[in-house]
This record gives C-alpha cells, structure tokens and sequence, in this order.
C-alpha cells in the first residue's frame, strides 16, 4: 500500500474548519501537528458564519403586549479564529511542541425586536449580549522509544475573558445586567500517547487535557451603576477537562482513513459572577418563601459534550489531495441557555490539499452544519421552586445551520 508522506497532513485538514455546535467549544484542540515527523510548522485560519434564531413562547411575562412578533431574530454572531503550531525533532528520540489554539469563545448578540424577550427596547436599546474569548499556548515534550510509540506531556498555559449582558423581559429583574470579567491567566496540563506502523500509514493517538482553574474579577452593573450585594471576591470559573482520539490508516494505494472522537466535561462547568449569585440567592429566597435560598448560576451546562468525526481523503497526484468527512456531535442538553440556544448537530465536510513542493502545502476546507433543535431556558429552570422549570423555558430553536471555512499552511524543514 502505497502513502506518500506529504497525504498525511489530509487527517487534520478540517482543524481549519472544526466547529463544534455544543457549548463554547471551538477550536477542538488537536495536538496531530506535534504528530508530523521531523520538523513542522503550521498555520491556520477559520471563520465561522452561523445562522441561529428561534420563536419566543408566547407569554405575557416575555412578550410586550402590542408585540404579535415572536421570532428572536438571528442572534448568533460570525467569529474569527486562529491557530499555529510548531514541532521540533530536537534528537533521534525526543520532541518539542508548541501549539498555539482559541479553544472556547462565544458570539451572541440578539437583535432589537418589538417583543422585547431578549431586547430592551426602551431603555438601553440593547439586546443580550454574550462575548467571551480564550487564549491557550501548549508545550509539548515527547519520548520516542522506538519507531512505533511516541509519549508525551507538557504545561498549557490559558487565558479567558468575558462579558455577558442581559437585556429584555426574558431576563425579569436582571434586565440591565452587565458583567465585564477581566482577563485572568492560568496554568494546566496534557498528557498522551501514539502508536504508529508507517508502512501502512496507521497512527493513533490519545491525549487527555486537565481543567484549568480561573479566578475572575468581574465587574458588574445594572445600567451602568455598580451592583453591590455583598462582598466583592472573585469568581471560580474552571474551563473543561477533555480527551481526544485519532486514528488514521492506509486502507488503499493513496487512500487515507481518519477518525476523530471528542469529549469534553462541560457538566463540571458553571459560571455565577458574585453579585449576580447574590441577587440570585435574594430572589429564590423570596420566591420560595425561605424553602429555597441557593439562587441559581448565570450560565451552566447539564451534560458532557461527545463529538465524532469520520473522513476519507485520497491524494490523486504529487500536487492534489481531497477529503471529506461527517461529524456529530451530541450537544449539552436539552433545554439549553438562551445565551447559547444550541444542540450538537451533524456536520459534513470538504477539503483540498495543494503542494507545489514535496515540503509544503495549502490546504483549504469548507463545512456545513446542521444544528440540533432546542428548548431554551433560563438559569431558574433546575432550580426546586414548582412550577420554575415551566416559567424558566422561553424559546424553541430549530432549523438552524452554520458553515466554516478554513485555510491551513503547512511546512515541514
């Protein structure tokens, strides 16, 4: 069987373009560039253009009453972002990486619409707003004991940044609501290992990734003015711990196999900035009449996210590869957030490969997603107050679609 060397960089092609639909997982945080051999240094650049929108339940307590509009208006931005990686054979049997990724971000802006369920037509003139950003560089060191196994381990360094708006009826007494969480930067870990027979080109290779512990100082208002309930302290917020699985294999002369699989502990993460969790705990107190009085979290998630992906890829001369690949991936509940009305889906994928030189390549791909349907609920619905889970589902989102696009280079020396 027949695999020429430059074919197998076709398995990653759709890191370019991987987007998961669960969650604020993003770049999917593959390590297969530290996977190449010799020396290799790649780049890549994805947009993703989502399309989301839902229809509000028809209720006085969410729809303005001179408002026959129920629709939400699509409020799910496009987004930008950027990978890099670097891998060093710096002796026979040891190897260095650094891999530079955005691992989590939302975009999420709802339109003014004359319902006022996720806009405040009146006030701020806003519609909620959701914006976070991470930043995440990998050191890698890997032990090659022999042509077959490959150990590897090194420290991650994070950081995270945020701001959450809430605006519109939806959003009762927090309507107004703002929180600006600061940058803050954390250290974690990754650890994995590969097997691989080159003469058939089989490889695999599992990597787990730790959690990593943020402590965020969030500023929070209502309408500009600070809100102050209690103490000022900081905020524990944990970004998931995760494991990936690849695996590729020769199964024709030129044909390549690949399969990736995900999961990711996004039921370990919930995100209640101080005073938000204090005003919370003021609310349900009062709604329960004392019976409950632990308020509820901004934003959380009930399940782990599970992702699969499957690809084929042939190299039809020494210049011109192609793949496809379909994905799916299991989302993190339903009902899910309003500040991300979303539920896995199933993805398909195409992708090209040109090299004008035995030692480097470009590499483009485009995916389309078909976004699961969902119930949204606001931070009240777990909470248990008879009747809240009823009250806290606003929306119903379905029919939803996204598509990326990526480029990569790639170059090995």
């Amino acid at each position: 069987m027949q695999i020429r060397p430059l074919f197998l960089s076709m398995m990653s092609i759709f890191a370019s373009t991987y987007c998961h639909s669960a969650a604020m997982d993003q770049s999917g945080q593959s390590i297969l560039a530290f996977l190449e051999e010799k020396n290799y240094f790649e780049v890549n650049a994805t947009t993703i253009d989502p399309d989301i929108s839902g229809q509000v339940r028809d209720r006085p307590d969410l729809v303005n009453a001179d408002s026959r509009d129920l629709g939400t208006g699509d409020m799910a931005q496009s987004f930008q972002y950027y990978n890099a990686a670097l891998k060093l054979q710096i002796a026979p049997k040891l190897s260095f990486g650094l891999i530079y990724d955005q691992p989590y971000g939302a975009e999420v802006e709802y339109p003014l619409r004359s319902n006022n369920t996720f806009s405040d037509n009146e006030i701020s003139h806003q519609g909620t707003t959701v914006d976070v950003n991470s930043q995440n560089i990998s050191t890698l060191f890997g032990f090659q004991p022999n042509a077959h196994l490959n150990f590897y381990a090194g420290a991650a360094y994070q950081t995270v940044k945020g701001k959450v708006s809430l605006r519109g009826n939806s959003m009762s007494i927090f309507n107004g609501y703002d929180a600006y969480m600061k940058q803050d930067s954390a250290m974690g870990w990754l650890a994995g290992a590969s097997f691989q027979i080159p003469e058939i080109a089989l490889k695999a290779a599992i990597t787990y990734r730790s959690k990593i512990k943020h402590k965020m100082d969030a500023q929070e208002t209502i309408f500009s003015e600070p809100l102050i309930i209690t103490q000022a302290s900081e905020a524990e917020i944990s970004t998931p711990q995760s494991v990936n699985l690849d695996f590729q294999t020769g199964v024709y002369k030129d044909t390549l196999a690949y399969l990736n699989a995900r999961w990711v502990n996004w039921k370990d993460l919930t995100i209640r900035p101080t005073q938000f969790g204090a005003l919370t705990e003021l609310v349900t107190t009062e709604l329960s009449q004392g019976t409950y009085t632990k308020g509820f979290n901004l934003d959380e998630y009930k399940k782990d996210q599970y992702s699969i992906t499957l690809g084929v890829g042939h190299q039809f001369t020494d210049h011109w590869s192609a793949s496809t690949d379909v994905s799916w991936d299991s989302g993190t509940g339903n009902p899910a957030s309003v500040l991300n009305p979303t539920k896995g889906g199933w993805g398909l994928g195409l992708g090209v490969q040109y090299a004008p030189a035995s030692n480097y390549f470009i590499a483009a791909g485009v995916k389309y997603f078909w976004i699961g349907d969902v119930t949204a609920q606001d931070g009240t619905y777990y909470i248990p107050i008879p009747g809240a889970s009823e009250i806290a589902q606003q929306g119903d989102y379905s029919d939803n679609t996204a598509i990326g696009y990526g480029l990569k280079i790639g170059y090995r020396f």
